[in-house]
């Protein structure tokens, strides 16, 4: 049987761990990359002693195919584990950092929550399913499961720290599809997660709050290098695809490497550029497609690291950091403590932490006065802390469409990419778009 012909478009994480794969299934893969270098948003950057992510600041080893992969590479033994300090997480409340209760009987003692709050909890295995179905939100479900505060001090911090996103507007079933598996196949939250960790358990993975947090001694951007590295000649920067043409039993790219015009035939195309980036890609092929991927949204976030001098800070540094609700009507969404988590990302004397600005609540931010703006912020960090001098570090990087918002009604833009696969499929597998 002859090899596929596989062409990857985009040498971000995903891409390059498919290629990886494939290659592993004696497939003929070819990775293309427009940017000068692979990784994507996984970028590290370094100023002084300090170790700065731009992208992904993490991960979470939910699976011993990461490890697989880093061993393979030849980093192995550079994939470091956050401190056991990265275990506490803060909330701001009423100005003041609160400690995230880590377990049961933690919650029960938290001042976080109410004592009605907690009493609500408890109802959480009698509340029956939603009629719903998809095009219920994340807040909706929340609240209907365990109550407006829950929602307000818990899953709104999260999902704005976590995915830049509004919980009113965030599909339950497509932003969070274990979640809505609990309530579907289990009939609620509590029963599934103790049956759910049977089923980790013989599938020999990990649930994301057992999953340990990863990096690298140099970054995160290690990763993406290393299987670049590995994949040798298969993997090309410095190149955009200027066209997709469909044949009759292939793929024709048509493509710019280095200011030269170039073409490359494949048996198959994965796409794992962002949405917005391959709906232009795929126009000509088919015009459905292309609305849909450009259809989602992607807000704008500003990532602004802060060094200062450790004698300068009151707060004891024991945590992952903190995320702000929508509640208490601050121009950020939180901060990680990122020296506390990692090892060698500031020297010993100093701290470094990184701050995030915008997202999909309040995306206005960027329309108003910058350095006005920025003082707010800094000085609103600084009280929380107890900081008094200035930061001895300020880097910021701006990304216009951050992180991809799988919104109400996102299941038809699923249905859409599950048919257009579908209809591509003329061997066991044609087109995919990854989004």
């Amino acid at each position: 049987m002859l090899k596929k012909k596989v062409a990857v478009i985009g040498a971000g994480i995903s891409g390059l761990t498919s290629a990886f794969w494939l290659k592993k299934e004696n497939c003929d893969v070819t990775v293309f990359e427009a940017d000068s270098e692979v990784g994507g948003a996984m970028k590290t950057e370094f100023q002084g002693d300090f170790l700065m992510e731009t992208g992904p600041n993490s991960g979470l080893e939910t699976t011993p195919l990461i490890r697989e992969i880093a061993d393979e590479v030849g980093i192995g033994d550079q994939m470091i584990y956050a401190n056991s300090e990265a275990n506490n997480r803060y909330i701001v409340k009423n100005s003041t950092l609160m400690p995230l209760p880590a377990s049961p009987p933690a919650f029960f003692k938290s001042k976080l929550f109410s004592f009605s709050a907690k009493l609500r909890l408890l109802k959480e295995p009698f509340v029956g399913k939603s009629d719903d179905g998809y095009y219920q939100s994340i807040a909706q479900f929340v609240e209907r499961r365990l109550g407006k505060e829950f929602l307000d001090y818990a899953i709104d911090p999260f999902v704005s720290g976590v995915f830049a996103g509004d919980p009113q507007k965030l599909s339950v079933k497509s932003a969070f599809p274990k979640l809505y598996r609990l309530e579907e196949l289990y009939g609620g939250l509590i029963k599934g997660m103790v049956r759910g960790a049977r089923e980790r358990k013989r599938n020999n993975e990990k649930s994301k709050q057992h999953a340990k947090m990863f990096s690298f001694k140099s970054g995160m951007h290690s990763y993406p290098k290393a299987i670049a590295e590995y994949l040798g000649d298969s993997v090309k920067v410095n190149c955009r695809i200027d066209k997709i043409v469909k044949l009759e039993n292939s793929y024709k790219i048509l493509y710019t490497e280095n200011d030269v015009a170039k073409e490359f035939s494949a048996d198959v195309i994965l796409s794992t550029i962002p949405s917005h980036k391959s709906a232009k890609l795929f126009s000509e092929i088919d015009n459905s497609l292309s609305k849909h991927l450009e259809e989602i949204y992607y807000p704008p976030v500003k990532i602004v690291h802060l060094g200062f001098n450790k004698k300068d800070i009151q707060h004891k540094l024991d945590g992952f950091g903190f995320l702000i609700p929508t509640k208490e009507k601050r121009n950020y969404l939180g901060a990680i403590w990122s020296s506390v988590i990692f090892p060698k990302r500031s020297s010993d004397d100093t701290a470094l932490f990184t701050m995030f600005v915008g997202g999909a609540k309040t995306p206005e931010v960027f329309n108003r006065n910058q350095d006005e703006l920025f003082s707010e912020i800094i000085s609103d960090f600084k009280n929380l802390m107890g900081i008094k001098a200035d930061p001895i570090l300020v880097k910021e990087r701006f990304w216009g469409k951050a992180i991809p918002q799988y919104n109400l009604g996102h299941i038809e833009h699923d249905n859409y990419f599950e048919k257009f696969e579908k209809k591509n499929d003329l061997y066991d597998w044609k087109v995919v778009v990854l989004h």
